[in-house]
């Protein structure tokens, strides 16, 4: 079975099938996935597009399918191809061409909801970790009696803020509310992904 992320891609990596080498990673629908499997070009799905992307199409650089496999936990896939040229952008032979020998400065998304996560993880540590000063540790040293009570807080406002019609206090009482459930759920020992998983059901 093959387990697309939250955005319905699955990742593929692509590898010189001669070489070994290791080419580049891109990213599959399932319709690229299927005109990769039935033809002899290699298919991706462009993210800044938004649209499938046959490689090679603009600049001849093509890779030509050899074969396909999927990893043990069906979350990735790996390429192996003819490449007809350089497989980067740059003019490189393989996209990973950058020596990575010390930490990096690390660029977070601007977008989506893979902030949750991140705030979270932020959420989970002061909990670990209780540092004097911070906020949300004032909130666990309260309890879950009164962090579900800030929930049910900033509910209110978010609500008055929508009958009112100002989007831009909507928002931010929204993330207030959105940041003080998630106190509440690492208090109580469930994480976002209990929630996904409830939303996936209702989804069906």
């Amino acid at each position: 079975m093959i387990k697309l992320d939250e955005k319905g891609l699955v990742s593929a990596i692509v590898q010189d099938d001669a070489t070994g080498q290791v080419l580049m990673l891109g990213y599959m629908n399932p319709e690229s996935l299927k005109r990769t499997l039935e033809g002899e070009n290699v298919w991706f799905y462009s993210r800044s597009r938004s649209e499938l992307w046959l490689k090679g199409e603009t600049s001849g650089n093509f890779l030509k399918v050899k074969s396909l496999h999927l990893d043990c936990d069906g979350d990735a896939i790996l390429v192996k191809a003819d490449p007809i040229g350089p497989t980067c952008h740059t003019g490189n032979t393989s996209c990973f061409f950058t020596p990575l020998t010390e930490m990096q400065e690390v660029k977070s998304h601007d977008k989506g909801p893979s902030i949750t996560d991140e705030l979270f993880s932020v959420i989970q540590s002061r909990k670990d970790e209780m540092p004097e000063g911070s906020y949300t540790t004032t909130l666990f040293e309260k309890g879950a009696d009164h962090i579900a009570q800030k929930v049910i807080e900033e509910a209110g406002e978010t609500a008055i803020a929508g009958v009112k019609g100002d989007g831009d206090a909507l928002a931010s009482e929204a993330a207030d509310m959105i940041y003080h459930t998630l106190v509440l759920l690492a208090a109580r020992g469930v994480t976002p992904e209990d929630v996904w998983a409830k939303l996936r059901e209702r989804r069906k």
